[in-house]
């Protein structure tokens, strides 16, 4: 993709712009992503890789920067994905791999990295049907947990994350790497302890919560009857008792050995996979 415009315009969408200092004003920019505080305020976030972007691109997410690597230069389907950001009056860097290592933090990086604006659903536009599934996180502390949270109910095809109270934010970098892409996929929610014990009484959901008091093993529990919402506690502290009480079931892992607990991400997987057991099923063809 030429780096500049044709005389008059013709089978161009957009003009790239080359960057290869560290003090580019831009790259400054993109640089301070890496704090919470930037990325609240520009709404913005950043997630590598080719196959990422193109996902994000494709599911409709509002993309501000293309940046890649000059090696990368010519291939299709960066090619393709500048065309789109073009298209959608994003930006579009061409800069050396020094660059692209700072911005990303890494001695080897992703030849592409997007900057995308940030998406929350609102929880009262969340009105769970029968067969879906949302995972409650009270508190969640560790980027690579909650990442790892995401990827796993993307996978199990639950319909969205609801991020209760103080939580680490979604759109780390940390994060969005743990996700794998799939930040992009799963819907998620940000809500209140008092909000979200509202919600759940209108909602006509089944919320099964994780608890060391929990007498109910999570495999005996019906899934099938409501739409339902796993409850998960913080990594440390577990559930706090104002959102045990108000869950339909208090369920637990049935634990051998000398380990005392789970991870989180782990009880969470083995929760999402159980509630879904009726609803998950090899493709004929596999």
């Amino acid at each position: 993709m030429s780096n500049d415009r044709s005389e008059h315009g013709a089978g161009r969408v957009g003009q790239v712009k080359e960057v290869t200092s560290l003090t580019n004003p831009i790259i400054k920019d993109i640089k301070l992503l890496a704090q919470k505080k930037h990325r609240d305020e520009t709404r913005s976030f950043m997630a590598e890789g080719l196959k990422l972007v193109i996902d994000a691109l494709d599911l409709g997410w509002k993309i501000k920067t293309l940046i890649y690597a000059k090696a990368a230069k010519g291939k299709p389907h960066v090619e393709q994905v500048a065309a789109k950001t073009f298209a959608r009056g994003g930006l579009v860097l061409e800069v050396s791999e020094k660059v692209l290592s700072t911005i990303t933090r890494r001695d080897n990086p992703q030849m592409v990295v997007g900057i995308f604006e940030q998406r929350y659903r609102a929880l009262k536009e969340i009105r769970p049907q029968l067969g879906e599934t949302y995972v409650a996180l009270d508190r969640v502390r560790d980027p690579g947990n909650l990442g790892t949270i995401i990827r796993t109910a993307d996978a199990a095809g639950a319909s969205g994350i609801i991020l209760v109270g103080e939580t680490t934010d979604p759109f780390s970098l940390e994060t969005v790497r743990a996700t794998m892409g799939s930040v992009f996929a799963m819907p998620v929610v940000r809500a209140s302890a008092d909000d979200f014990v509202k919600w759940q009484k209108q909602a006509g959901v089944k919320v099964v919560a994780t608890h060391l008091a929990g007498s109910v093993d999570y495999r005996t529990i019906d899934y099938k009857s409501k739409p339902v919402v796993l409850l998960m506690g913080n990594e440390q502290a577990g559930l706090p008792e104002e959102l045990a009480r108000e869950a339909g079931a208090l369920a637990r892992i049935p634990q051998a050995g000398r380990a005392d607990s789970l991870n989180l991400a782990i009880a969470t997987g083995i929760m999402l996979f159980e509630a879904r057991r009726h609803l998950l099923a090899l493709d004929a063809g596999a």
